[in-house]
């Protein structure tokens, strides 16, 4: 069963099988959870609601898809390996960014959530850059980027959240939470399956974000 560490990889087969097939379904749930989304809006709301669902639609499945392909990409590919790498931890910072917009863009018209619109697409912007020009020198940092972007909509919690619906806002939190708990399985790398249960979570999260997503155009008044 190791065979497949020999060759480069740290994980064995059924580590691999089992990583495999939670990416495969949330790569599924993606595609179909976008197309539901991105119909409803166009049938059910504005012009700028479609827009921020077509944006957090792309990304999501965008991200999901190339972390499939990174995480089964074969470890011996050499530089295209490295490759599917930068892009792998730079959609994060596009994931990130995309499941806001549908949040934030309910409340353009008051300043500081407008700022935290561009704030986390300019972080966004400049945590790719970290990733495709410096890979693997400042992996921490990226980490922190990540759970600072994630956590930064606190900042406009009291004059967004009025604007969701209660649900919206319950889900935001919770899936959060599942987030942030899934660091410590991305980080506790001599765990064995710690790949597969790492991005279990991050496929639980994203699920929680969706139906987020989802509440915040259905629910809306």
């Amino acid at each position: 069963m190791k065979q497949f560490a020999r060759r480069g990889s740290p994980y064995d087969l059924s580590e691999l099988i089992a990583d495999g097939i939670v990416h495969g379904v949330g790569v599924v749930m993606a595609l179909v959870g976008a197309t539901v989304l991105v119909f409803y809006a166009a049938v059910w709301t504005s012009a700028a609601q479609i827009a921020a669902a077509a944006i957090y639609s792309a990304g999501l499945v965008l991200t999901l898809s190339i972390s499939f392909s990174y995480n089964l990409w074969p470890p011996r590919a050499g530089r295209s390996k490295a490759i599917w790498k930068r892009l792998d931890h730079s959609s994060i910072f596009i994931l990130i960014a995309a499941t806001y917009t549908p949040f934030l863009q309910r409340g353009m018209g008051d300043p500081l959530i407008m700022a935290l619109f561009v704030g986390v697409w300019v972080i966004a912007a400049l945590g790719i850059a970290l990733k495709v020009f410096f890979p693997g020198r400042y992996d921490r940092l990226s980490i922190l980027l990540y759970l600072a972007m994630g956590w930064s909509g606190v900042l406009v919690a009291r004059p967004l959240f009025p604007l969701l619906p209660l649900a919206t806002s319950i889900l935001i939190v919770i899936g959060g939470v599942i987030y942030s708990a899934g660091v410590l399985f991305h980080v506790w790398e001599k765990l064995r399956f710690q790949n597969a249960i790492w991005h279990g979570f991050v496929v639980a999260a994203a699920a929680v974000h969706y139906a987020a997503v989802l509440t915040c155009f259905s629910l809306a008044g």
